[in-house]
């Protein structure tokens, strides 16, 4: 058999014990290793601080009466706070690459019943991550026995039984990372691993944090997703504070991202706690951060490193810690170079950085969101909506071709399902709404915006805004028909096909008509 050493920390409480032999009647968890019949100890290396020193020796001299053949060597390691894990994990990690061990001839026992807690996880852990090539020891006292010799345990994390902790933590891995794409299969390989490091590092690390990508690739949404990542594994305790710092401009940014007091400037009637406040203990994403004030963004720098910063017209600088992710559509180094954006900053920032690929780089990816869309326009408007086989083939054999440029990358797509879905009166997108909607994608990426409707130059602006989205896409489409028709009964038929052929009597003209008068439109505005 090899040669067994045993790894542990003395117990301060545990171990400690009146001199005299009373404290033979007490289980004492290091003492009681060396007691063991069925466990030979060769050699005992015994953690503890300098001012257990006393207490060591002590224990160290009933391990020599009860097993003289075990050498005990001591190992003084002190911590200024043995609760806090960073030192903890540090030292014993130190301790780990030091020690000299040879697996192939020794075998190695790590005891976890003693220390603090802190000093247990820290040992499990280097043992899981094989910095202690060795296996748990677990040592308990045994209820009714003569003796406090109690019982032990060893636990080999090697073995197959232990397979289905490294599973779950698997499985809980894979969780997040789908959870941050929102359920949604993808399959591009490069995209997935970015995700894959987001979540470990969304799980893992408070720095901030620096996506880049074109605008509707999907920042926000998987901002929020880390969020609410990080709130069910209890990270944050506070909101999810967005901020789109294009609409941050002049004097009201700095009021808006850190607040003033009442009186700091002219309509200053009350004070404002501001956005970094607001996200104390939470999540801030400052979306577009390129889009800041070289002022703003000094101020944005310390409030990251050091927690606080100063309200407009205050005296006093707030407090508030937060993590920042922050998101932008421009090459932040270019803006560096062109003195548009402090370097130092860019530096804070640029710890971990992330690409976000457009829609047009992730083109397999196109299908899964095709379903996602779908999903989410029947949970939206409460109406389920599917293609027909030659519908969905004919859509993807466009969407998927180097043809299509996503120009608006997700945004487009999400916006190209709605109008599908919700104009087709059946809940089946067929052939023939496909055509229509892939030839206005096509217009609308060459460049012919005349064929494209824009309802506030019909309508005006304040129009539209008493108009509900879903009405407006659906009279685009209507005004769409109407301009490619030769007179208000030919549009009407394209538009009412599959309820006229259900009723008696057709007035189609009529029914569009009225129709457009719902809005103020007539016909020969719309043919003009």
């Amino acid at each position: 058999m090899k040669p067994t050493t045993v790894i542990g920390f003395l117990g301060s409480t545990l171990d400690a014990a009146k001199f005299g032999p009373s404290r033979w009647n007490k289980w004492r968890p290091t003492v009681s290793i060396c007691m063991q019949e069925d466990l030979r100890v060769d050699r005992f290396v015994l953690i503890h601080g300098s001012y257990h020193r006393r207490l060591a020796e002590f224990v160290m001299q009933d391990i020599r009466d009860v097993s003289p053949e075990t050498e005990v060597v001591p190992h003084v390691m002190d911590f200024e706070d043995a609760w806090d894990f960073e030192e903890v994990y540090g030292k014993l990690l130190d301790f780990a690459r030091e020690f000299e061990f040879d697996p192939d001839t020794h075998d190695y026992l790590i005891h976890i019943t003693t220390g603090t807690h802190v000093a247990q996880i820290c040992l499990f852990l280097l043992t899981e991550a094989r910095y202690l090539p060795g296996k748990l020891l677990q040592t308990q006292p045994q209820k009714g026995a003569p003796q406090p010799i109690g019982t032990w345990a060893s636990i080999d994390l090697d073995l197959s039984r232990y397979d289905s902790i490294a599973s779950r933590f698997a499985e809980a891995s894979v969780e997040s990372t789908n959870f941050l794409k929102s359920g949604i299969e993808t399959r591009n390989a490069a995209f997935n691993r970015m995700i894959e490091e987001i979540e470990q590092v969304a799980v893992r690390s408070r720095a901030p944090i620096l996506l880049m990508g074109p605008t509707g690739a999907g920042k926000s949404q998987l901002v929020r997703k880390v969020y609410e990542l990080k709130k069910l594994r209890h990270q944050v305790e506070g909101p999810f504070v967005e901020v789109n710092c294009a609409t941050l401009k002049g004097d009201s940014a700095m009021s808006a991202l850190f607040g003033h007091k009442k009186g700091a400037f002219t309509g200053a009637v009350q004070d404002r706690p501001g956005l970094l406040k607001s996200a104390d203990k939470g999540l801030l994403f400052l979306d577009e951060i390129g889009e800041l004030g070289l002022d703003e963004q000094a101020m944005i720098l310390r409030a990251i490193e050091e927690g606080r910063f100063l309200p407009v017209g205050a005296d006093t600088e707030a407090k508030s810690e937060f993590q920042l992710i922050a998101g932008t559509n421009r090459n932040l180094m270019d803006e560096v170079a062109a003195g548009n954006f402090r370097e130092d900053l860019f530096a804070r920032l640029n710890l971990w950085t992330f690409a976000l690929p457009g829609l047009a780089e992730r083109r397999e990816d196109i299908e899964p969101n095709l379903d996602y869309e779908l999903e989410r326009f029947a949970e939206r408007e409460g109406t389920r909506v599917t293609f027909n086989k030659e519908a969905r083939d004919r859509y993807l054999a466009f969407a998927e071709s180097p043809s299509a440029r996503w120009q608006g990358n997700f945004r487009d797509l999400a916006a190209s399902v709605t109008r599908m879905a919700t104009l087709c009166p059946t809940g089946r997108i067929d052939r023939e709404a496909v055509d229509f909607e892939t030839g206005r994608l096509a217009r609308f990426w060459s460049g012919d915006k005349a064929e494209i409707v824009v309802l506030t130059d019909l309508l005006g602006k304040d129009r539209v805004a008493t108009i509900d989205p879903f009405d407006r896409v659906q009279l685009e489409y209507v005004i769409e028909v109407c301009r490619r028709s030769t007179n208000l009964s030919d549009a009407g038929r394209t538009l009412f096909a599959a309820s006229r052929e259900q009723r008696t009597s057709t007035n189609d003209s009529d029914r569009l008509r009225k129709y457009l008068a719902k809005f103020g439109l007539e016909w020969t505005a719309l043919v003009k």
